[in-house]
């Protein structure tokens, strides 16, 4: 292949032209521009195009790319007819029943697409159908494209271990380049290799020095093996362990998720594309804000934006916002968090079907925004419209966050018994996506809402969370812990039978865990709230001294709440 087209394997063609499958690669790439620019139905007329030029030219090569990038456009903005727009030269569309829905033709297509590659031996392809599945694996529940009868299983549910095998698969690429007639190592090997082969004689002058020699040429000889893979396989590697990342973070695993982007910008941030390197950064930042607190993340922030100036739509940008937001809506300053919703909505296109995730985003902060201003109506009208545009567009993941949210607008307003339905179907898409951390925060605002119905509904609640508290605990950020631990205390005071005089230790304890993770957020509201239990915890038990303590840290985070200084924080130089 010519310069430009590094990432395409080729086989000969039948035509034997010495220009033959210049012209598709062309208009290959200006379909992924369209894509690129969020104009899927000319990228789909261009891709079409390709098609047909590549069945006359006998070019199976290009024609297998072609069919690769079709499935892009339907992943990306999930076209809701493509066999409309791809006309009927195509086989693999032809074949298809119309009645499928998006989800059955883009999985159709992707086999189609990966049987192509791999009779073609296009090894590079191979990989990325390999990943293109494990991304379908993880957003798609499985559901059988035809029926065996009235015992068939209509249950749906997703698969992890599809996903891993799909990702492995892909990292397998790398065992096709070696050095000096050996084989490279695959992708758990690979890392482990890595890590293994680290200068520790640095740290240590114990070592005997002919052992830090040895670990010398080892580390020579691993990082010359990595300079031989060319850069596309390197970035193909990338980006599974982008996905790997993704999918635990999904799963609900944030240090498997951590772990992943480190191996990233460790092992292929010299060869990765700057829109790749950014979005495994702003994964880091946001693990630092929900585990370590704001100041951390928004100093990696600014090392970040200063590295990711000219990547167009930075997602720095995005995490930038989403920080902001989030630490508006804890401090109480609801004017500075709309402004911040205004200009999430002002990064996405005005197109149908574009950006779909970033506008997501955008309305899920701004019901919460609205929620925090105790605008229950309109809060639950852009979150009821949000789940209509998530359910046209199949976004079934997205829908369990915006149903958890209903349930949160309803609790909040007062009606219990209306928010119970909607944390039941959030648990529900929870389980059929394996979606294990929020299953966990569903599982807490569903013990939530059974306990505003009354202490009677106390143990129950109670048995929901602990229930729910190996992963809260385990996996769960610093809000998600101190919800927990608060909502768990007030199921102890709100039970008859708990007796404050005798386990008052147990409430205490929770709720001083609570308070110094929401004050390292800085979330006054629930931090007050933390600091209320406390004070009638103290009153109960007659220890004066102690209960004014916490009732001047409940005023202290009230007036904050109600007086925000944000206007004062140099870090808003960055907004």
């Amino acid at each position: 292949m010519t310069n430009g087209a590094e990432g395409f394997d080729s086989v000969p063609s039948s035509s034997g032209s010495n220009g033959s499958g210049r012209y598709e690669i062309g208009l290959i790439y200006l379909g992924m521009m369209h894509l690129h620019f969020g104009h899927p139905k000319q990228a789909l007329q261009v891709l079409t195009e390709a098609v047909r030029f590549s069945q006359q030219q006998s070019n199976e090569s290009c024609l297998a790319y072609t069919l690769a990038a079709i499935c892009n456009v339907l992943s990306e903005f999930g076209c809701s007819s493509s066999a409309g727009v791809l006309g009927t030269s195509f086989s693999p569309i032809t074949s298809m029943d119309t009645s499928l829905s998006v989800g059955q033709q883009l999985f159709v297509l992707l086999r189609e697409s990966l049987k192509r590659a791999e009779s073609l031996k296009l090894k590079r392809l191979v990989a990325s159908n390999h990943l293109a599945l494990a991304k379908f694996d993880l957003l798609h529940a499985q559901r059988s494209l035809l029926s065996f009868g009235p015992k068939a299983s209509m249950k749906l549910r997703t698969f992890p271990i599809n996903v891993c095998k799909e990702l492995r698969l892909c990292s397998n690429l790398i065992s096709e380049f070696g050095y000096e007639s050996s084989t490279m190592t695959t992708d758990g090997a690979f890392s482990t290799t890595w890590l293994n082969n680290l200068p520790k004689s640095m740290d240590s002058p114990l070592l005997p020095q002919e052992n830090g020699h040895r670990n010398n040429c080892d580390a020579h000889r691993f990082f010359t093996q990595l300079s031989t893979v060319p850069k596309s396989v390197l970035q193909l590697l990338g980006s599974s362990y982008i996905m790997r990342s993704t999918a635990w973070e999904m799963y609900g695993s944030a240090p498997l998720a951590r772990i992943n982007s480190l191996v990233y910008t460790t092992c292929f941030a010299d060869a990765s594309s700057s829109s790749d390197a950014a979005s495994v950064h702003a994964k880091l930042i946001q693990h630092l804000a929900v585990f370590r607190g704001y100041k951390e993340a928004f100093v990696a922030l600014k090392v970040a934006e200063e590295k990711f100036l000219t990547v167009s739509k930075s997602v720095i940008l995005l995490v930038k916002l989403q920080l902001l937001h989030e630490r508006a809506l804890h401090r109480g300053n609801l004017k500075l968090a709309q402004q911040v919703c205004d200009e999430l909505g002002v990064l996405a296109s005005s197109v149908s079907g574009v950006d779909k995730d970033l506008k997501t985003e955008a309305s899920l902060r701004h019901a919460r925004t609205l929620l925090a201003a105790n605008q229950f109506s309109q809060a639950a009208a852009v979150a009821h419209s949000l789940f209509c545009m998530c359910y046209k567009f199949n976004m079934q993941v997205q829908n369990a966050t915006v149903l958890l949210l209903l349930a949160e607008i309803h609790k909040k307003s007062g009606n219990a018994v209306l928010g119970l339905p909607y944390a039941l179907a959030s648990l529900s898409f929870c389980q059929s996506f394996n979606l294990d951390l929020l299953k966990a925060s569903a599982t807490l605002t569903l013990a939530e809402l059974w306990l505003s119905l009354g202490s009677n509904h106390a143990k129950r609640a109670l048995t929901l969370i602990h229930g729910a508290l190996p992963m809260i605990l385990g996996h769960g950020g610093l809000e998600l812990q101190a919800r927990a631990q608060i909502t768990e205390a007030k199921c102890y005071l709100s039970d008859p039978s708990y007796s404050v005089f005798k386990d008052s230790e147990v409430v205490l304890d929770l709720l001083r865990q609570a308070s110094d993770e929401l004050q390292v957020l800085e979330y006054h509201e629930l931090a007050a709230e933390a600091f209320y239990l406390m004070a009638h915890v103290f009153d109960k038990l007659g220890q004066l001294e102690r209960r004014e303590e916490a009732a001047a840290s409940f005023k202290e985070h009230m007036m904050a709440l109600e007086n925000p200084q944000d206007e004062d924080d140099p870090l808003l130089n960055m907004f």
